[in-house]
């Protein structure tokens, strides 16, 4: 079976994370990602002549395997595995690697040897077979990769998270320095000073058109260990990655007093480094960084972002992560910031939302630099992001939607009010050079504002009703369908009041007044075949994959045509329609299209086999991953689910009875109030009891006046209706079970046998058709519901809030406190 994306993530994390138990995290981290690669080189290179990596004899994950469980285990994996690998191949070195025969991280000697041998079945599983993994070109061993860092950089808390740009940012980066556009070959160079594990660098080598050349510096070891790996992992084996400090001794040089320059360079550097000038001497530097300024001694930013600039061609482009401090810190920073506006260098600023990335929760922007067009520059673009995100457990995150307008909007340079503009060098100046994005871009939302004369004499104020004027630009008719003038006697003096209306409806038809306005309908109908156009036009595409399709395009391309389709849309914002589409391919239609993509459009069942404890397997039922049981059903099977789901209504039905029953009848002196446990047996038991002993009655008559046995029966006759009744309700409930487990096998049945004979067009119908586009037809919809309800609460509110103006309010205090004095009198309570 092909490896579906979600299920290989999740498990692998879940897995890893349950055998590392006290072990830190970022510590841990090391230890799978290895196993993880060494796995994956495993299945792609060994054997194969030529290959960019050589597996030695001896030195695969299989070899790994066979020493499970071996007292030696870690020492072995040091020796025959890891040693070998890193001297046949100059891209690894055995410092890359961490010392499996580590008894302070692994444990001593059983626990080492669980703890390895139970990482290594993890990896062992039939699904993680990558050597038949078809899609490679969307790198899912490489994004898997970036998954387990992902989580690792979460648990691994504050600092130890720096080894991971988080990828949604990195996409960002990679999108606004234009490499997707330039004319770029393998002699296109990217440089990443601060690179950590790598995963900046190679999201901007995804962008580039065609193959390019990548470098990287990272100052720690082990991570630097782990971007050499993840090039790898992503297809890229000549990537150059160095380790030092890019600072004190940055490795890429031309010549003792000159640094390498690059065609593009992004980086994430620590966040105000207090240690960045350690053993070195910024103000005799050799390469001539500091020539702009030196930075304090204690913030370390512009050192990194003054290096960037020194690394970049003169046509060259970069980015750079760092705190919103770097914007507006006066004394030796503002100097720097000074000459680096005057010099055009800066392009434009984005403000990112706090707490994004894993080393800190502060705010972070991104600088962009442009050399090439830097003499004839005007100004900078800036702009503010800070609202666009989503919550992701402990920290924000952003969402695609995020990401698209960020990227649109700096590309184009578009203007759009409250979120970004360009900004003059004249007004800069004006300001001293403080690049603060709050002085020049203002996202604070208008308060909703209280109007104290509706409050004091009631009445709509018409500013709250002009706020809406997006509706009423589509709608005309329909503001003087909902408000109207107040009338002659309701202002003061009984004259009428200008710029104060009442609602024309009341609050409980106002949705209804709303829904039914001929404009508005119009707008809701129109919308809905603006979707059935894309719809109709997008599922052909769609019906026309074929295996060996790259899904990462194909969303790709969707989602772009989506963006386009809905864009001057009246009062639906195309990034929220594009939203929906990544989240459903997140969900749902990612998996689905790497399935297609594998083994094309077929829909085949798999048995669900379970294992126990103690090996023994039960079947579980079974599934079809791209078509499931209720798309068949639904389908082929429609009068069958209603007949089902007409006997589980009747079922719920009688339980309710039973339920009711029970509730009446088992109080003090209720039927069922003597019985221990209400159930088939103690019911039946009681009304057996409850016969016998009118039997006996009836024998001993004799003694007893008409009045007492009258009574007597009466209660027994109760009784035992209520025992009968309980007794008919349930036979009916186990009756009615019987009828749907037997249905509901029957119709299990009948869908497990149609899959056999559906043909591509059926599979491709039912797929595009009825689960992927109705999906998102439902999507769309629920936007639009969203947009109505949006005008309908917003109405409601006014009118609610205007309702009783103080005078009537007074009024009703002043009734209720009569009411309330008149009861307190009457019950002989009286004050002054």
């Amino acid at each position: 079976m092909p490896i579906k994306k979600s299920e290989l993530y999740t498990s692998l994390w879940a897995s890893c994370d349950e055998l590392r138990g006290g072990m830190d995290a970022s510590q841990y981290k090391d230890y799978v990602l290895v196993l993880l690669f060494i796995k994956y080189i495993s299945d792609k290179y060994a054997g194969v002549p030529f290959a960019p990596i050589n597996i030695p004899e001896g030195a695969s994950f299989r070899d790994m395997v066979a020493l499970k469980g071996r007292a030696d285990i870690g020492d072995q994996i040091n020796k025959k595995i890891i040693a070998p690998l890193a001297n046949a191949n100059q891209q690894i070195s055995q410092s890359d690697f961490p010392d499996f025969n580590d008894p302070v991280k692994l444990g001593a000697d059983k626990e080492m040897v669980e703890r390895l041998t139970n990482l290594i079945v993890i990896f062992e599983r039939k699904e993680l077979d990558f050597s038949k993994n078809r899609a490679e070109n969307d790198d899912i061993l490489g994004d898997a990769y970036e998954f387990l860092m992902r989580h690792f950089a979460t648990e691994s808390g504050k600092s130890k998270g720096q080894f991971y740009t988080p990828a949604e940012v990195s996409r960002v980066m990679a999108q606004i320095i234009g490499i997707r556009d330039a004319r770029t070959s393998a002699e296109t160079t990217v440089y990443d000073p601060t690179c950590g594990s790598g995963s900046l660098l190679l999201k901007v080598g995804d962008e580039a058109g065609t193959p390019v050349t990548l470098y990287g510096q990272e100052k720690d070891a082990a991570t630097s260990g782990l971007a050499r790996m993840n090039m790898i992992l992503h297809n890229n084996p000549t990537a150059l990655i160095k380790q030092g400090n890019t600072l004190t001794d940055p490795k890429y040089t031309l010549s003792e007093t000159a640094l390498k320059t690059f065609d593009f360079v992004v980086a994430n550097p620590p966040f105000s480094d207090k240690r960045w000038s350690t053993g070195l001497d910024p103000l005799n530097d050799l390469y001539g960084r500091f020539h702009f300024g030196v930075p304090p001694a204690k913030q370390g930013d512009y050192a990194y972002l003054l290096h960037i600039v020194r690394s970049l061609k003169n046509t060259g482009k970069g980015a750079c992560i760092l705190p919103h401090g770097v914007l507006f810190r006066g004394n030796a920073e503002a100097d720097i910031r000074r000459a680096l506006v005057r010099r055009g260098y800066i392009k434009g600023i984005i403000g990112l939302p706090a707490n994004l990335f894993y080393g800190t929760g502060i705010p972070a922007c991104i600088v962009v630099i442009d050399k090439e067009h830097a003499a004839s520059r005007k100004g900078i673009f800036m702009v503010d992001a800070s609202q666009g995100f989503m919550k992701d457990g402990p920290k924000n995150r952003l969402r695609a939607q995020d990401i698209h307008k960020i990227v649109d909007v700096f590309t184009h340079q578009l203007e759009v009010e409250k979120y970004a503009r360009l900004v003059s060098f004249e007004e800069i100046e004006r300001n001293e050079f403080n690049l603060n994005l709050p002085r020049y871009i203002d996202t604070q939302e208008p308060e909703d504002l209280q109007d104290i004369a509706g409050h004091l004499q009631g009445g709509i104020p018409q500013a709250d009703i002009d706020a809406l004027q997006p509706y009423w630009d589509l709608c005309p008719t329909l503001r003087p369908s909902l408000f109207s003038p107040l009338p002659r006697g309701e202002g003061p003096g009984g004259r009428e009041r200008p710029g104060y209306f009442q609602l024309s409806t009341s609050t409980l038809q106002l949705k209804h007044t709303i829904y039914t306005h001929p404009e508005f309908a119009t707008f809701l109908a129109d919308m809905q075949t603006h979707f059935a156009t894309w719809r109709t036009k997008t599922a052909g595409t769609l019906k026309a994959l074929g295996a060996g399709f790259a899904p990462k395009d194909l969303i790709t391309a969707l989602a772009e045509d989506l963006l386009a389709h809905y864009t001057d849309t009246p009062l639906i914002d195309r990034y929220d329609i594009y939203q929906h589409l990544m989240d459903y391919w997140a969900e749902t239609m990612q998996d689905d299209a790497y399935l297609i993509a594998a083994d094309g459009w077929r829909a085949e069942t798999y048995r669900l086999i379970e294992k126990d404890k103690k090996g023994k397997e039960r079947d579980k039922g079974w599934a079809c991953d791209l078509l499931s049981k209720p798309l068949i059903v639904a389908r082929y099977f429609a009068g069958e689910q209603a007949e089902l789901e007409r006997l589980t209504a009747e079922l719920e039905a009688v339980s309710a009875r039973l339920a009711e029953l029970e509730e009446e009848e088992g109080g003090e002196e209720g039927a069922l109030a003597d019985l221990e446990k209400v159930n088939r047996g103690s019911v039946a038991a009681r009304v057996k009891e409850v016969r016998g002993a009118g039997e006996k009655r009836g024998k001993g008559e004799e003694e007893k006046g008409e009045g007492e046995k009258r009574r007597e029966g009466d209660e027994e006759m109760g009784e035992l209706a209520v025992l009968e009744a309980w007794l008919a309700l349930n036979a009916q409930e186990s009756e009615l079970k019987k009828q749907i487990k037997d249905a509901e096998a029957a119709l299990d049945a009948l869908a497990y046998a149609h899959y056999p004979t559906l043909t591509e067009t059926d599979i491709q119908t039912l797929v595009v058709d009825g689960k992927w586009l109705a999906a998102l037809e439902a999507a769309v919809q629920g936007e639009m519901d969203r947009v109505s309800q949006t005008l309908t609460g917003r109405v409601k509110d006014l009118a609610e809030r205007y309702a009783t103006p103080l005078p009537e309010m007074n009024a009703q205090v002043a009734e209720l406190e009569a009411k309330v004095n008149g009861h307190l009198e009457r019950m002989g309570f009286a004050w002054m």
